[in-house]
């Protein structure tokens, strides 16, 4: 008996030995099974301990358990991912056998006129654009032929998709035989990420048909993941001034073989302080006179005319003015308030008015974190938009406003730029801006779409100001109306909350702003 247990043992040892032998990690989970069936003989199936789980379970679990102790560092990457589908994989759509037809219409000028690309032809019908607007119509003849072009427009008029449709033609009739990673072949300039990001998606949904290779590039985000997109040849480059910098600097970027430039939003780029950078941008490009050169403004004030004469060769300047200022489904309202009753007008405001989105217009960021912070505190939801947040966390904003998920905005003009929700219902200048212009783009956020919209406007002491140039620039006379007392008063359920926030919010301003806490230049 004794001899048949030794055998035994042997035979099991050598067993052990091959399977080691053919797969180790095999053999040990085996041996670790075997050894726990024995101790657990005789319990019921459903009771097996968490150990006799087969390797791949194990690690399973092992991960799971991870997760648990990490979820901190776990659900910042997954936010991330959810807020921010960028780069989204694009899903070309079945290309249509031909070109549908466009009649002619009197005074309007069709795509099809134009000497594009078939396949860019395809992408501008798959957008359901069909006629030119007056920007279009007046840039595109002169932009393919290859004149520099200084353009005056505001936004929304479609100076975007022109500058885009020469771009994309030059670079379709003028092939490379070789293209190196990382020089693009045509570079856009925006002022802000939210510009830039828009660009970049407009240009990819003209190329839907085609295979053009877009890039944007901007601050806030990772940088090394940006510049991995670079390492490949770019036919257009939309981004920001400080990161196209950094990456040419880092040796990234090569901006020799740039053959068009386009500056938007120029007049922004010269509010931001961004025009030094442009400048130093401009020093890596070929002269001009070789490449092309394409500038555009909402206004062609003397400093832009400057830059202009400084950046284009022999331009032919095209200045469009938009067919009616503000649209006619914007309701317009005034009311004339102290600086200190402002806040209590917007609790009223978004007590009683109905609306679907907010955006809530200030011109300084301190002021508007006041209005954030009073607005939190009295339990209303609400988001805050300024120009130096990160631009993982302005996604995300901007991702909730779109979903409904918040429905108020605060924001500075700057911070605003590229905002595009549908249905914001209303529109509040909790600050008049100090810019006609700017006026127009901020109640142009409502009312879209033949939708109806409301634009209310707060004028105080300092707002007064600019009322004049404001009814100049939209050609109408506006009469303000005097609040009535409940809602210039604080309600009872928000008396107590902000009562030492109110004392903080004065002190504070008082001594940002020099003792004036209801107006003044703006600082952006």
């Amino acid at each position: 008996m004794k001899d048949v247990k030794i055998l035994f043992n042997l035979l099991k040892t050598i067993r052990e030995l091959l399977q080691k032998k053919r797969n180790p990690q095999q053999a040990a989970a085996a041996k670790n099974i075997s050894s726990k069936k024995s101790k657990n003989y005789g319990k019921k199936s459903g009771s097996a301990p968490r150990q006799e789980r087969m390797p791949d379970q194990a690690r399973s679990n092992n991960g799971k358990s991870k997760r648990k102790r990490s979820a901190k560092t776990d659900r910042k990457p997954q936010d991330v991912k959810a807020v921010i589908p960028f780069p989204a994989p694009r899903v070309k759509p079945e290309r249509p056998a031909t070109l549908k037809e466009v009649p002619e219409v009197a005074d309007k000028k069709r795509f099809l006129d134009f000497p594009l690309p078939e396949a860019i032809q395809f992408g501008i019908q798959n957008m359901n654009f069909e006629y030119c607007t007056p920007i279009q119509a007046a840039a595109l003849p002169e932009l393919l032929s290859g004149r520099d072009l200084g353009g005056k427009a505001q936004t929304g008029t479609g100076k975007t998709a022109a500058f885009l449709l020469a771009s994309f033609t030059r670079i379709a009739n003028n092939p490379l035989k070789e293209h190196a990673n990382g020089t693009p072949r045509v570079l856009v300039l925006a002022p802000t990420r939210e510009l830039a990001i828009q660009i970049h998606k407009d240009a990819e949904a003209i190329n839907v048909f085609a295979d053009f290779r877009n890039v944007v590039v901007f601050g806030g985000m990772d940088h090394d993941k940006q510049r991995k997109s670079l390492q490949q040849p770019i036919d257009i480059l939309a981004g920001t001034p400080g990161r196209i910098i950094d990456y040419v600097r880092s040796g990234v970027l090569d901006l020799s073989k740039v053959e068009i430039l386009v500056i938007d939003e120029a007049d922004r780029m010269l509010d931001m302080g961004f025009i030094p950078d442009v400048r130093r941008i401009v020093a890596q490009l070929p002269d001009k006179g070789v490449r092309q050169t394409m500038l555009f403004s909402a206004t062609l004030e003397p400093e832009i005319m400057s830059l202009a004469r400084s950046f284009l060769f022999d331009p032919v300047m095209v200045e469009t003015e938009p067919e009616q200022v503000v649209g006619e489904t914007i309701e317009q309202t005034f009311y004339s308030v102290a600086g200190s009753e402002k806040l209590a007008m917007l609790l009223y405001i978004i007590k009683n008015e109905p609306f679907e989105r907010m955006i809530i217009f200030g011109n300084r960021k301190d002021k508007n974190l006041d209005v954030y912070e009073s607005l939190q505190k009295c339990g209303i939801a609400v988001e805050l938009m300024s120009g130096d947040i990160p631009q993982q966390k302005r996604m995300r904003i901007l991702e909730d406003f779109r979903s409904g998920k918040v429905k108020i905005v605060i924001a500075t003009d700057v911070a605003a730029r590229g905002i595009h929700v549908d249905n914001v219902s209303l529109v509040v200048n909790y600050d008049l801006p100090e810019r006609s212009e700017d006026y127009v783009h901020r109640i142009g956020r409502t009312g879209r779409a033949g939708q109806q919209g409301k634009a209310i406007s707060f004028i105080c002491e300092y707002g007064a100001y600019y009322m004049p140039d404001i009814e100049k620039y939209v050609g109408e006379t506006f009469n303000s109306t005097l609040p009535t007392a409940e809602m210039v008063e604080i309600p009872e359920e928000f008396r107590e909350l902000l009562k030492n926030n109110r004392r903080k919010s004065a002190h504070s301003r008082s001594v940002r702003s020099g003792g004036r806490s209801s107006g003044g230049r703006s600082r952006r």
